[in-house]
């Protein structure tokens, strides 16, 4: 199975550095995982919507984008799981 790339939409950049570096670290791995493995154990399909997933970082979320035919990771949104969910588009 070919690698993903990873892409990281700035506001979820942002978002990342606002975290502290415990949190940053384990979140970093999580997602470098996801380029062997686009649905790993545990992620979650986001309702409603077509190639948008989830995955847990404690009590964080990742929220992803999977596009299978440029085998591209785009990282939408991080950020605690009381408001990671909050205006999500």
């Amino acid at each position: 199975m070919a690698s993903y790339r990873i892409e990281w939409k700035q506001s979820a950049q942002r978002e990342l550095k606002k975290l502290g570096t415990g949190v940053i670290v384990k979140i970093l791995e999580a997602v470098e995982g996801l380029a062997e493995n686009p649905h790993p154990r545990g992620g979650r399909k986001l309702m409603g919507t077509e190639h948008t997933y989830r995955i847990r970082v404690g009590d964080y979320r990742v929220v992803y984008a999977v596009r299978e035919f440029t085998l591209v990771i785009e990282v939408v949104k991080v950020g605690h799981r009381k408001e990671v969910y909050r205006k999500l588009t």
